[in-house]
C-alpha cells in the first residue's frame, strides 16, 4: 500500500462476544483506512474464547483460535492484548499476566478499572506498557481522550454524565408514555437494552464504575470506586416524573464528579451517581432513549458536551479499535513521554484530595411529601426547613379529589449541604401530618 513503515502490529483478542465480534469486523472492514493512519497494519492474529466454535465463525480462517486465554497473553509474537472477557477476577488475572509479559492492553472493562485500576496502571507503569480504555466509558463517545488530552489545558471543574443507556431508556419511557418503572424495565428487556438481570444498570453500579474513571481523569486522583455514592432508579415513581415535568425539570440518572475547594468549606471531590432533576432547557436533559451524553466544564473552555451511543457492538468497537490505533502509533515512543493513563503524571496523583462523603455534598433538592389534607401542614414543613437554613425555591400542592383526606406537596429547595437536608427531612417525617417517607431527589442546575 506504500504507507507501511514497520511490520504489522499483532493483536490477541480475548472474548468474542458482542463487542469482540464487532471489533474484529470493524478492524477488518476498515483495515486500509487504519493502515493509512498508523503507517502499519494492525492484525488480530489470535483469538481466545471458551466457545471456540463461535470464535471460529468470527475468525473465518483469518486468526488462530484457542480456548485458553493464557496462550495468547504469553505468546511472544503478540504485541497488544484486547481484554473483552468482562468481570473482575479472571479479567484482572489476564490483564496483569499480559502486562507481566510485556503486552500493551486495550480493555472495555469499566468494572475492572474502577475496582482494580490503581494496581493495573502501576503494573503497566513498571513494565513500560500502555493500558488503553476508551471503550470502558460511554461506548463510542471518545470522552476519555477528550478529558485526558483535548481538555488538558483546563482545570476541570465538574463532569456530569448520562452514562448508562439502559436507565436513560427506562426514564424516557416513563416520561414519554407514563409507564411505571416495572413496565418500562420490561420494555427495555424486550428490546434488548436491559439484561435479564439488570441490577448493575438500574441500581447505578455500571454508571458508578464509569463516573469513578472520569473522576480520576478529570482531577488526577487514584480510582476510588469504593468511595462513590451510588443510588439507582428503582424507587422512582411515575408521579415524580410528572411533577418534575410540571416544574420545568426532567429526571435523569447522572454520574457527577465535582471539585470542591471553596474557602471555609471541605476540600475534595464529589463522586456520586443518583437520579437528578435537571432543568428541561438544558441540552443534557433532552438526551433520550438509550443514548449517552457527558457534560464537562473547564475553566478555559467553559462547557462542552459529548453525545452518542454508549453501547452496542459497533459503537463500542469503534472505541476499541481507536485504542488499537493509539497504541500502535505509540509503540516506538519513549514510555516516559506517553500520555499518562489517568491524564496526570503518576507521581502527581492527588491521593490527598479525598472523595467527599455524600453528607458533605452541596446540592438542591426535590422533596415529595404525602400529607394529611388539613390546615397548617405546609407551615409546619416550611418552619422546619427555615430552622435548618434551607430556603424554598418552588412549591407545588396537588388539590385533593373530593372526599380524599390526603394529598401531595412537592418542594424544590435551594442548594444546601446534604447533612442539613437529612436532619430536616427526619424532623419532617416525624410530623403526624406527614403520612409516608419523604421522596428526595437531588437537583442540579449545572450552571
Amino acid at each position: 500500500m506504500g504507507v507501511e513503515k514497520f511490520g504489522p502490529v499483532r493483536v490477541g483478542l480475548l472474548g468474542v462476544g458482542t463487542v469482540g465480534g464487532g471489533s474484529f469486523d470493524v478492524l477488518a472492514r476498515n483495515q486500509a483506512e487504519i493502515t493509512r493512519r498508523v503507517g502499519r497494519r494492525i492484525e488480530i492474529t489470535r483469538i481466545a474464547d471458551l466457545d471456540t466454535e463461535r470464535a471460529e465463525r468470527v475468525a473465518a480462517g483469518r486468526a488462530q483460535v484457542t480456548g485458553d486465554a493464557y496462550e495468547v497473553v504469553r505468546d511472544p509474537q503478540i504485541d497488544i492484548v484486547i481484554e473483552l472477557v468482562g468481570g473482575y477476577r479472571i479479567a484482572k488475572d489476564l490483564v496483569l499476566a499480559a502486562i507481566d509479559n510485556g503486552k500493551h492492553v486495550v480493555t472495555a472493562n469499566k468494572a475492572l478499572l474502577a475496582v482494580h485500576g490503581n494496581e493495573i496502571f502501576e503494573a503497566a507503569q513498571r513494565k513500560g506498557v500502555m493500558v488503553a480504555f476508551e471503550a470502558a466509558v460511554a461506548g463510542g463517545i471518545p470522552i476519555v481522550k477528550a478529558v485526558r488530552e483535548g481538555l488538558s489545558a483546563n482545570r476541570i471543574e465538574w463532569v456530569a454524565g448520562i452514562i448508562n443507556g439502559t436507565t436513560n431508556f427506562i426514564l424516557s419511557e416513563m416520561r414519554d408514555k407514563g409507564m411505571s418503572f416495572d413496565a418500562a424495565l420490561a420494555e427495555a428487556q424486550r428490546l434488548g437494552y436491559a439484561e435479564a438481570d439488570p441490577t448493575f444498570d438500574i441500581e447505578g453500579v455500571d454508571a458508578a464504575h464509569k463516573a469513578t474513571i472520569l473522576a480520576s481523569l478529570a482531577f488526577g486522583i487514584p480510582v476510588s470506586f469504593d468511595k462513590c455514592y451510588v443510588e439507582g432508579i428503582t424507587r422512582l415513581q411515575a408521579e415524580d416524573i410528572r411533577y418534575a415535568e410540571q416544574l420545568g425539570y426532567r429526571i435523569k440518572l447522572l454520574g457527577i464528579t465535582r471539585r470542591r475547594d471553596e474557602p471555609g468549606g471541605p476540600r475534595g471531590v464529589e463522586l456520586r451517581v443518583h437520579p437528578t432533576l435537571i432543568p428541561a432547557a438544558r441540552l443534557i436533559a433532552n438526551v433520550e432513549g438509550a443514548m449517552n451524553a457527558v457534560w464537562v466544564r473547564g475553566d478555559a473552555v467553559g462547557d462542552t458536551m459529548y453525545y452518542g451511543k454508549g453501547a452496542g457492538a459497533e459503537p463500542t468497537a469503534s472505541a476499541v479499535v481507536a485504542d488499537l490505533v493509539d497504541v500502535a502509533r505509540m509503540l516506538t515512543a519513549d514510555p516516559d513521554n506517553r500520555v499518562p493513563h489517568l491524564a496526570f503524571q503518576t507521581e502527581s496523583l492527588a491521593a490527598d484530595l479525598p472523595i467527599l462523603p455524600i453528607e458533605d455534598v452541596h446540592t438542591a433538592y426535590y422533596l415529595r411529601l404525602r400529607v394529611a389534607d388539613e390546615p397548617g401542614v405546609l407551615a409546619d414543613i416550611t418552619r422546619i426547613l427555615a430552622d435548618a437554613r434551607i430556603s424554598i425555591d418552588a412549591v407545588l400542592q396537588r388539590e385533593p379529589a373530593r372526599g380524599e383526606a390526603e394529598t401531595d406537596i412537592v418542594l424544590l429547595t435551594h442548594r444546601t449541604i446534604e447533612k442539613q437536608a437529612n436532619a430536616a427531612i427526619a424532623r419532617i417525617e416525624a410530623l403526624p401530618s406527614v403520612l409516608t417517607k419523604v421522596t428526595r431527589i437531588r437537583l442540579e442546575d449545572l450552571d
